[in-house]
């Protein structure tokens, strides 16, 4: 049997064969849980996606669009490709190899969500997989040095012919088409869902779906959602299928992250191989060898695909992947179990379920969690309806993950609850909306309010006196560390000012004083914040000719407030003795403090 991709048999038995071959390593594999069907085809148990599982083509990331349905070889990869004199590369099968941008690209979003979201797990090889049956790799790795592809990979427009109808989102910023979306780069995300999904993996400060570090990055968020474990099968079908709601397509993607597992080898740039379509599945066959991107003709839904009669043994008209053709002969229609109907068709609304108010702190996640119930029109839960909560209004607060969209499926008693929520760094107020997939109901509004970082306390971080002769600079300098509750107060803003008198907090017009950046004395200090550790240290305190001794208050915002005394006398004079409560400064005379007679020695100087 041939193994590459233009020599394949297109045999029923050999795409089972290789299905098979891919499953029986799954099952001994990190997915526990893989079996097989009767036609061979890797599943895992209980994966078949009911009509109430199966996320709309809106609420997955390719819109699930058309995608590479050809199976890996049934040689292994392994070993790889030997670098010794005389034994050619081709010994391994020319499918196990992976233009080097691109499996760069894979390999570095599997490293970035190892330290964004470790329990994840998520392999490069799940990446890999899933851009082979996207793309191809990019079209065979047709890239840029930084990852962009050479020419833009759009699937075909979800026009509702054959595939989702799904109008245009994005005015054609992404995908050329201002009428219809279009799954869009070597990930093939929907301009909708990268809105929110995309990430920039390359740093170069833009999120571009036609980057393959980007797209690589974003789906490897896009699986690690909602605390998936990717070690785990069920959570790791879970994510699949929240990728492209179809059976067959899960499938595929497992048999070729297995087939990646066993072994893979680094090819150059564009001189990779496009897979080709096995008989049946749908679409247009690719062709070996080449760069051509995803097949764009429109193919018919299962539901609306007429049958052959009299089982002349020609293929039924293509349908969308997932719709349920196959290379194996269909059972009878008695034989197949009606499914249920849609749970959302008997939805009337949702239902707030004692979700409190909902406040943070820039920076900090909220403690509250929004809860939604699912209702007939009398009142009665609904379980297993997906709700979608969305993030609205101008804020940086996200789901944890950093995502503003999340689905969640409602339990036994109808209740579906969001993911908590992460504020950021602007402040005010920001909705969250809930909405049922697949119906027209009411969305359900909640509002969130994040607050600006605040302390409730402060203190100096030492007890060294702050003294200083007249004309001269303090030798040490303020530091302050701010708390909140107890916790390190970090990025909160506060202000130092030189107050008149513990009664009177107006700004002084003597004693000491900062420089601003041109070396002229100012008192007050707006503008600043405490670092990540929660400490200020301010600057470089100068004194005046007026002695006494003088105040530095320190306030922040959430009402934190530290007075501290600084003391100026002259180096053989005792300093003169703090003020006690309630004494006030003496009034400015108007006096320039550098002309001011010298205090008596007695200690009745200017007080404060």
């Amino acid at each position: 049997m041939a193994a590459h991709f233009g020599r394949r048999l297109y045999k029923g038995a050999a795409t089972t064969a290789v299905a098979a071959v891919a499953v029986a390593a799954l099952s001994a594999s990190e997915a526990p849980g893989v079996t097989v069907e009767d036609q061979g085809r890797p599943t895992t148990a209980g994966a078949t996606p009911t009509p109430d599982q199966q996320p709309p083509a809106g609420d997955t990331a390719t819109g699930n669009s058309h995608y590479y349905t050809a199976l890996p070889p049934l040689n292994s990869p392994s070993p790889a490709p030997s670098t010794a004199v005389g034994v050619p590369v081709t010994d391994t099968p020319s499918e196990a190899g992976i233009p080097a941008t691109v499996l760069a690209a894979y390999k570095k979003a599997e490293a970035e969500l190892r330290t964004a979201k470790p329990g994840c797990n998520l392999p490069w090889q799940l990446l890999a997989a899933i851009g082979k049956v996207e793309s191809g790799h990019a079209g065979g790795g047709r890239v840029t040095a930084d990852g962009t592809t050479i020419t833009p990979i759009l699937g075909p427009a979800l026009n509702g012919v054959g595939f989702a109808h799904i109008s245009d989102t994005d005015h054609g910023a992404y995908d050329g088409d201002s009428t219809y979306d279009r799954a869009v780069g070597p990930m093939q995300f929907i301009p909708s869902t990268w809105k929110w999904a995309g990430r920039d993996g390359n740093g170069d400060g833009k999120k571009d779906p036609n980057n393959v570090y980007d797209a690589a990055l974003a789906t490897g968020h896009y699986l690690c959602r909602f605390g998936w474990d990717l070690s785990d099968a069920r959570d790791l079908r879970s994510a699949i299928l929240s990728y492209n709601a179809s059976q067959d397509y899960l499938n595929t993607v497992l048999s070729w992250m297995e087939y990646y597992r066993r072994g893979t080898h680094s090819i150059p740039d564009g001189t990779g191989t496009v897979p080709s379509e096995r008989p049946g599945a749908g679409g247009t066959p690719g062709t070996s060898g080449t760069t051509t991107p995803r097949p764009s003709s429109p193919s018919v839904p299962a539901t609306d695909r007429p049958s052959t009669p009299g089982g002349t043994g020609k293929p039924s008209t293509p349908g969308k992947p997932g719709g349920g053709t196959s290379t194996s002969p269909t059972p009878p229609p008695s034989s197949k179990p009606t499914p249920p109907p849609s749970r959302t068709d008997i939805v009337d609304h949702l239902e707030d379920v004692g979700t409190p108010k909902l406040t943070a702190m820039a920076g900090d996640a909220f403690t509250q969690k929004i809860s939604a119930r699912a209702e007939t029109k009398t009142g009665k839960s609904v379980a297993k309806v997906r709700v979608r909560f969305v993030i609205t209004g101008d804020t940086d607060a996200a789901f944890t993950g950093g995502e503003k969209v999340a689905t969640v499926v409602t339990d036994d008693s109808g209740v579906a609850v969001a993911p908590a929520l992460q504020a950021g760094e602007k402040t005010g107020a920001f909705t969250v909306r809930a909405l049922v997939v697949g119906r027209t109901t009411p969305g359900l509004d909640y509002t969130a309010t994040v607050t600006e970082r605040a302390a409730d306390a402060l203190a100096r971080t030492g007890d060294t006196p702050l003294t200083c002769v007249p004309g001269g600079e303090f030798a040490d300098q303020v530091e302050v560390k701010a708390t909140y509750k107890g916790a390190v107060a970090d990025k909160v803003a506060a202000t130092a000012t030189l107050i008149k008198s513990a009664d009177d907090a107006t700004e002084n017009t003597k004693g000491p004083y900062f420089k601003d950046a041109d070396g002229k004395p100012v008192r007050t200090l707006t503008d600043l914040h405490t670092d990540a550790k929660g400490l200020l240290k301010l600057p470089k305190l100068y004194a005046d000719d007026t002695t006494g001794t003088f105040l530095l208050r320190v306030t922040t915002a959430g009402g934190a407030t530290l007075t501290v005394e600084l003391k100026v006398a002259p180096a053989d004079a005792s300093p003169s003795p703090s003020p006690s409560q309630g004494e006030s400064q003496s009034p400015d005379t108007g006096t320039d403090p550098s002309t001011a007679p010298s205090p008596s020695a007695t200690g009745s100087s200017t007080s404060s």
